[in-house]
C-alpha cells in the first residue's frame, strides 16, 4: 500500500513528455493562429470578476446586477470594436459553438436548402456542413484558385432558387489568404444568408460588421489574446436564426446558460488592446514573414510558398505556409518540436491527425508540395532575432531530411 505522502508525491511529478527539445536552445513559438498567449491586460481585467464580483448575471440580487453590468458592458464594448450593435452580439464557448450555432441556425429545419461552401473552411465550418449533408441538404463545394481564393464569380454561378445559405471564412487559417466577402455579399441576392468564419482576422485586419454585409459573423478569443473558452457570433438583426439549446432565456434564447462574465470582459480587454495596436503590429508581423521566408530561401531551398505572395496584400501578415520539396511535413513537425520550434502542419482541430491539409489539397498544389507543407504563424511577442533564430534551426532539420 503506498503512503498518502507519497501518493501526493507522485501526483506532483510533472508529465514525462514524448520527447524533449535541447535545453540549451530556448523554445521559439510560431503557432499563433492555433492560440494565442493571454494578454496581461486581459488577466487584470479578467480576476475580479473571478474573486469579487463573481455573481450570476442572471440574478436579480445586487451580486447578479453588478455582474450583469460588467457583461453589457463588455457586450457594448465587443459590438463597438466589431462594428455591430450590442443586440447583435452573442457569447459562445468559441468560435467552434459559433459557427455551429450559424450554419445550423441559418438552415433551419424546413424544406429542401442548398448551400454554398468550400474546403477552405475550418473544421468546425466544414463537419457542421457535413452533418447537414447526411440529414439530405444539398451542399455544393465550391472550386477555389490556386493561390486559395473563392472568386466572387464561382459563388455567383453556383446559386440556385433554393440557395438558403453561402459560408465563406474571412481569413484562411493556413494560408492567410484574406477572402473577398464584401464582394461577395454585395452580389448575394436578398434572402440569401452569408455567414462569415472571422477567427483568423479579428483583432489582425480591420473587421467591421456592417461593412462587411454579412449574416452572421463569428470569432474566438484566444486568437487574439483573450482566453480559451469564450467566443462570439454577431447575428444581422432581424435574422431568424433557430437555437441548437434550450434550457434558459439568456442572450435573446439564442444560446441559453449563465453567461461566463470573467471571460467575455477579457475577450473586450483583448480586442481593444489588439485594435488599439493594430497598425503597429501589422507592419511588425509584415516584417517577420517576410524575414522567414527570405532567410528560409536562403537556408532550405527548395521551397514552396503556398497562398498569396510575399507583399501581397490579401493576406494577414501572421501567417506562411511554406512547403519543402522532398521532405514529410509529420517528420518535420516532430523533427522541428525536438530542435524547440513550435509550428504546425493545419489548423490545431485537425492538425493531430497530420493529414496532408484539406486547403492545399482543394489549391491543386502538387502531392510532393501538399505532403511537404507546414504553417508558421506569428505574434506581436516575436522579434526578428526569434525568426533568425528559427530559420537556422528549421534550415538545420531540414538538411537532415534530405540527407
Amino acid at each position: 500500500m503506498v503512503a498518502r505522502g507519497e501518493a501526493s508525491r507522485r501526483r506532483a511529478q510533472p508529465l514525462e513528455p514524448i520527447g524533449a527539445y535541447n535545453s540549451l536552445m530556448p523554445p521559439i513559438y510560431l503557432d499563433y493562429n492555433a492560440t494565442t498567449p493571454l494578454l496581461p491586460e486581459a488577466w487584470e481585467a479578467m480576476r475580479p470578476l473571478m474573486s469579487e464580483v463573481f455573481g450570476n448575471p442572471s440574478s436579480a440580487h445586487h451580486a447578479g446586477r453588478k455582474a450583469r453590468q460588467a457583461l453589457e458592458d463588455a457586450r457594448e464594448r465587443m459590438a463597438f470594436l466589431l462594428g455591430a450593435s450590442p443586440d447583435e452580439v452573442t457569447f459562445t464557448s468559441g468560435a467552434t459553438e459559433a459557427n455551429n450555432l450559424a450554419v445550423f441556425g441559418l438552415v433551419g429545419g424546413g424544406g429542401s436548402p442548398h448551400v454554398l461552401a468550400s474546403h477552405l473552411e475550418h473544421p468546425c465550418v466544414v463537419e457542421p456542413l457535413r452533418q447537414l449533408e447526411s440529414r439530405g441538404v444539398a451542399v455544393e463545394w465550391l472550386p477555389i484558385s490556386p493561390r486559395g481564393m473563392l472568386l466572387t464569380e464561382t459563388v455567383q454561378a453556383a446559386i440556385r432558387p433554393e440557395t438558403k445559405l453561402v459560408c465563406v471564412m474571412l481569413a484562411n487559417h493556413e494560408t492567410g489568404a484574406i477572402q473577398p466577402v464584401r464582394e461577395i455579399a454585395a452580389a448575394l441576392p436578398s434572402g440569401i444568408a452569408l455567414h462569415c468564419d472571422a477567427a483568423q482576422a479579428v483583432g489582425k485586419i480591420p473587421v467591421n460588421f456592417r461593412d462587411l454585409g454579412t449574416t452572421t459573423l463569428t470569432a474566438s478569443a484566444h486568437k487574439f489574446g483573450g482566453p480559451k473558452g469564450i467566443g462570439v457570433l454577431v447575428t444581422k438583426r432581424g435574422t431568424q436564426l433557430t437555437p441548437q439549446m434550450f434550457g434558459g432565456h439568456q442572450q435573446q434564447g439564442r444560446r441559453p446558460g449563465t453567461e461566463p462574465v470573467a471571460l467575455a470582459v477579457g475577450m473586450a480587454t483583448a480586442l481593444e488592446w489588439a485594435v488599439r495596436n493594430m497598425t503597429a503590429n501589422h507592419t511588425k508581423l509584415e516584417a517577420l514573414r517576410k524575414r522567414l521566408w527570405t532567410r528560409l530561401h536562403e537556408l532550405a531551398s527548395p521551397i514552396v510558398l503556398n497562398g498569396p505572395e510575399i507583399g501581397a496584400t490579401d493576406v494577414v501578415p501572421t501567417t506562411l505556409n511554406i512547403s519543402f520539396p522532398g521532405c514529410r511535413a509529420d517528420l518535420l513537425l516532430l523533427a522541428l518540436d525536438l530542435a524547440g520550434v513550435a509550428c504546425s502542419t493545419g489548423s490545431a482541430c485537425s492538425s493531430g491527425s497530420l493529414l496532408p491539409s484539406p486547403v492545399l489539397a482543394a489549391m491543386g498544389v502538387p502531392d510532393d508540395v501538399l505532403r511537404s507543407a507546414l504553417r508558421f504563424s506569428f505574434g506581436s511577442m516575436v522579434e526578428i532575432a526569434d525568426i533568425d533564430d528559427a530559420a537556422n534551426r528549421i534550415g538545420s532539420a531540414i538538411a537532415k531530411a534530405r540527407g
